[in-house]
């Protein structure tokens, strides 16, 4: 067995500031390789984001995104968020330590890589809370990754504040209540987004659930003002990336410009 060594190497071998690649470390599962990128300290962050990427996300193309396409890569979207944050309380961390299904798959409809993602990610979220009590967590799913957040809310410890879902096709419950946890949770999702195109039932064992984004399910409402797409959440410029900042840093949106 091999012991994951992604984030002891952060925190303990002080290879922390803006890691210029993602950490690729054996993981016991078959078959899994657990992928990050760190930018911060997350030793000493006051308040730690991590990025749950989706469908089609591998350790390949985890740096250089989907086809090459930089708003595709979850390694960027880390990058992008710490500088929109710009602050230096505040770790961001893209995670990749479970193996998504691919995008044009049956398992996309299901739930079982979510819990499985979902383990994975309560273990992971566990080891940041024990190396830094202190700190606060946000999570933030994007994709099939708001399905693996959603799985693992009720599990989460209560340093986790914030779940954002951006992108989503549900996240396995019926209401934001029913996700168990304590935590705001806010979601988000573009006019032209196709995942709107998925239907949000559970039907013999196909589907998650609620649309987040429906009123009815009782999230809070995350602007996607400027967003293209199914993959422009995390992309400078938008009104998602700067409220996905704010949060990030207060927990809260940012309050409206009295300019206009």
């Amino acid at each position: 067995m091999i012991r994951r060594l992604a984030l002891s190497a952060v925190l303990f071998l002080g290879m922390v500031a803006v890691l210029p690649a993602a950490q690729a470390v054996a993981d016991p599962s078959p078959g899994l390789t657990r992928v990050t990128e760190v930018v911060g300290d997350a030793r000493t962050a006051d308040r730690i984001t991590v990025l749950v990427p989706g469908a089609g996300v591998t350790p390949g193309n985890f740096q250089t995104g989907l086809g090459k396409v930089t708003r595709r890569a979850p390694a960027q979207w880390a990058r992008w968020l710490a500088a929109e944050a710009h602050d230096p309380r505040v770790a961001v961390i893209a995670w990749l330590g479970y193996l998504p299904p691919k995008g044009a798959s049956l398992a996309v409809a299901r739930g079982e890589r979510a819990d499985v993602g979902a383990h994975e990610l309560e273990g992971y979220v566990a080891e940041l809370a024990l190396a830094n009590p202190h700190a606060t967590i946000t999570l933030v799913g994007h994709s099939y990754g708001s399905v693996v957040v959603g799985h693992a809310a009720a599990a989460l410890p209560a340093t986790v504040t914030d779940l954002v879902f951006v992108g989503s096709p549900g996240t396995g419950a019926h209401t934001a209540g029913d996700l168990g946890t304590r935590a705001r949770v806010w979601a988000g999702r573009s006019g032209d987004d196709w995942i709107s195109r998925i239907p949000n039932a559970t039907i013999l064992g196909f589907g998650h659930d609620t649309d987040p984004t429906d009123r009815y399910f009782g999230a809070r409402a995350l602007p996607v003002d400027g967003v293209a797409g199914h993959d422009g959440y995390f992309v400078p410029g938008t009104a998602s990336l700067h409220a996905l900042a704010s949060i990030s840093t207060t927990g809260a949106l940012p309050e409206p410009d009295p300019a206009g």
